[in-house]
């Protein structure tokens, strides 16, 4: 991508990554036009990138989220977009944010702020027009850099330096950073994972097991929506190789019990199972031979579709022993009756559980890889007027017998099958 951006803004050939992926957001989004608008509310109106996005444009990541932070008050935000007709709706104005919605894309806008008291979970604010107030108030160093629309920086904690040496560094006193937002002890692991280059200080390990109890006053919702984040980072394949960090997530999420999995994965595997999505990859942590998975789904109240998929390779993993269960026409079945996503689920989940080169099912995956899911050919409507046949429970069994001889056939059937069902 970036040397197509370096083509893009070859008349500007001195540029760095760093700005030519800012100029990227301004040539694919309409944020422009949210920069000007807030800028142009008053003489001392601004609004900054800030947060992950920037974090990762520096270190020349991918990025999707973008978070933008702007010293008008909340109320101000709401006015200026009505203004200007850009719609919005309040994503957590009690602490500042407004998401507004422009060119089918949506942008959290936060106002500057510092924490007046906080319990563990939530805070009560008092917002500001102060940039470095606004940053004090941040977790870490990495997360507290801002920047303006052309990628100039605003670092007052030097997150850009520690992120260069992969420091993971709280600002200020961690055991008060901790104590404010509990969520921040996973969030630690993440980054650590992620960016770090040094040996976890003693006294951050010490406060993070002091405090870890403080897990359980936040919500269900925020412990697995960080537990997606850390789980689909990069850094997650290392944690088999950090004692601490592997400790910490255990305590957390005890039912991750597959955690050394990434550890021990094959070679041929580490690039595979970084594209894979979370209820995959948390599928892989949590089905083993006991209710584990069942438990874990009950315990976060999962949505109904990840449930679906994880009851379902939790049934296919009880049968693995099976040496049909993998065979071309039971994977056919599945990809018929369950889809492609399912099937190409139970592939790699028997690859990377499995951890072995199997190149049968590596072939089997190419193969259902360019598949579309077949039509079954045959039409109830047609079969009776052609054979002079009423609807009933005689011609439903006819055709389902048809359906599975299709599918044992590689979805084929021939015309001599249909006669010979319909005329014995």
């Amino acid at each position: 991508m970036k040397n197509i951006l370096t083509t893009i803004f070859s008349s500007k050939s001195d540029l760095s990554s760093k700005e030519i992926y800012f100029l990227e957001i301004t040539k694919t989004t309409r944020i422009s036009d949210l920069f000007k608008v807030i800028s142009n509310y008053n003489v001392l109106s601004e609004i900054r990138y800030v947060g992950g996005c920037v974090r990762k444009i520096i270190n020349n990541e991918k990025f999707d989220d973008i978070d933008l932070a702007t010293n008008l008050k909340p109320e101000q935000v709401k006015e200026c977009l009505k203004n200007n007709n850009i719609d919005f709706f309040e994503t957590g104005i009690e602490h500042g944010t407004i998401t507004a919605h422009i060119g089918e894309k949506n942008f959290e806008i936060t106002s500057l702020r510092k924490d007046v008291s906080t319990d563990g979970r939530r805070a009560v604010v008092e917002f500001t027009n102060e940039w470095a107030e606004d940053a004090l108030r941040r977790d870490f160093t990495i997360n507290s850099i801002y920047a303006d629309k052309e990628g100039n920086l605003f670092d007052p904690n030097d997150g850009v330096k520690d992120l260069k040496n992969g420091k993971i560094k709280f600002i200020g006193d961690p055991e008060k950073r901790v104590k404010e937002d509990y969520l921040r002890i996973l969030r630690y692991v993440r980054f650590f994972l992620n960016y770090s280059k040094q040996e976890h200080q003693l006294f951050v390990k010490k406060i993070i097991k002091q405090n870890i109890s403080g897990i359980v006053k936040l919500s269900k919702e925020r412990l697995i929506d960080e537990l997606k984040k850390l789980v689909i980072s990069n850094g997650f394949i290392n944690i088999g190789d950090d004692e601490f960090c592997k400790e910490i997530v255990l305590l957390i999420f005890p039912q991750v019990k597959n955690i050394d999995i990434f550890k021990k994965l094959n070679k041929n595997y580490k690039s595979e199972i970084l594209k894979k999505d979370f209820i995959f990859l948390l599928s892989l942590l949590i089905i083993d031979e006991t209710d584990n998975s069942e438990f874990f789904l009950y315990k976060f109240n999962m949505s109904n579709e990840s449930k679906k998929r994880i009851n379902f390779l939790k049934e296919i993993y009880d049968k693995s022993n099976d040496k049909d269960i993998f065979s071309k026409n039971n994977l056919q079945k599945i990809f018929y009756f369950q889809g492609k996503s399912y099937l190409l689920d139970v592939i790699d989940f028997q690859l990377f559980r499995s951890n072995k080169k199997s190149n049968k099912l590596i072939e089997l995956k190419k193969h259902f890889e360019k598949l579309e899911k077949p039509m079954f050919p045959i039409k109830a409507k047609i079969i009776m007027e052609k054979y002079n046949l009423k609807e009933g429970k005689e011609l439903g069994q006819k055709l389902k017998y048809l359906e599975n001889l299709w599918l044992e056939n590689s979805f084929n059937i021939s015309e001599k099958e249909v006669e010979n069902t319909f005329l014995s």
